[in-house]
């Protein structure tokens, strides 16, 4: 507004000096023009005073804004610096130990931080400014590196615990298989009552059933009891089976296996008192007779279906020895181990 009215003001100091150059002053005209003249100057020079006092104030307006300006920039990057600095301190104090064996990133912080206190005094707002955002991503790089070595850590424990665990499963004693169940050994002894073995003669015996005297006895020559003691039979019984012995190895390429042979009374007795009626009843015994033999009660070496037993009862009789009927499998009282002899 104030140009507009200096523009006019100059506008009508012309209009006025060229209306008053073209007439023909007297003296007094002439003094009158000067008067307006320099009254009119006066008003140009007051508008321009004005218009210039105007525009310096506006200049300072704006110089003191900008600085002001300027000011509050300079002072909110310096803020921020302080504040990334003190966070990055702290976060450089509390990874002290928890980064592994890898520390770089705790010491890319501390230089960044050291840098930053060095600058800050005289940092420009740009500068201020980088210096913060460099400050916090070596922070961020050093938060990094501490959740990298905890999870390394959690790792190495699960890893370890797993371990232990494997260590311990192979070390702690294992449940034993339960063994199969054992097989019946069809060879096994068909005997389970208690041990009875072959008498000698009976001293003093008076040649009955169970009390034959050692003039009616002998001993076979080829086997013993366990105990040692011979295996007794009448002579004539002991002479045949002392031949049929002979026939029995040549065929079998062994000797004929015995378990008992005479019986005296007593044992008849302790017998008949284990077994029942399985054993003969006392003082009848065929064995008493010093006749009998008992091969062992092996059924795959004498039993049913073995070879001695075969042979026995083909070529047996031809020595005086059988198998009697009773004892036979389908006998009242089979007994493949038993075995008479008839002369």
């Amino acid at each position: 507004m104030r140009r507009v009215a200096v523009a006019s003001v100059t506008a009508v100091s012309l209009a006025l000096g060229v209306g008053i150059g073209v007439q023909t002053w007297t003296a007094g005209e002439r003094r009158a023009a000067q008067d307006a003249r320099e009254a009119a100057r006066s008003r140009v020079d007051g508008a321009l005073a004005v218009v210039h006092d105007d525009s310096a104030v506006r200049a300072a307006a704006v110089a003191a804004s900008g600085t002001a300006g300027a000011a509050g920039l300079l002072t909110d990057a310096r803020a921020a610096l302080e504040a990334a600095v003190a966070q990055g301190r702290e976060t450089l104090t509390a990874s002290d130990g928890q980064v592994g064996a890898d520390d770089g990133p705790r010491a890319a912080l501390a230089e960044q931080l050291e840098s930053a206190h060095v600058s800050a005094p005289t940092a420009s707002p740009a500068l201020a400014r980088q210096l913060a955002a460099a400050v916090s991503a070596a922070e961020q790089a050093v938060h990094a590196a501490v959740s990298a070595e905890q999870s390394r850590v959690a790792a190495a424990a699960q890893a370890a615990q797993a371990a232990q665990a494997a260590q311990r499963a192979a070390s702690a004693p294992r449940p034993r298989a339960s063994a199969p169940a054992a097989t019946p050994d069809r060879c096994a002894t068909t005997y389970s009552g208690p041990a009875f073995y072959t008498s000698a003669p009976t001293e003093g015996g008076d040649g009955s059933n169970g009390r034959l005297p050692a003039s009616a006895l002998t001993a076979v020559s080829w086997t013993r009891d366990s105990r040692g003691t011979p295996f007794y039979l009448r002579a004539d019984a002991a002479a045949a089976l002392e031949r049929l012995n002979v026939a029995f190895r040549a065929a079998l390429g062994h000797d004929l296996a015995l378990d008992l042979t005479y019986r005296d009374l007593d044992t008849q007795v302790a017998m008949r008192a284990a077994l029942g009626s399985v054993a003969a009843v006392p003082g009848t015994s065929s064995h008493g007779t010093g006749l009998a033999l008992d091969t062992p009660e092996l059924p795959c070496a004498y039993g049913w279906d073995s070879a001695a037993r075969a042979w026995l009862v083909a070529h047996g009789p031809a020595y005086g020895w059988v198998s009697p009927t009773w004892a036979r499998q389908n006998g009242s009282n089979p007994e493949y181990w038993h075995y008479e002899y008839r002369g």
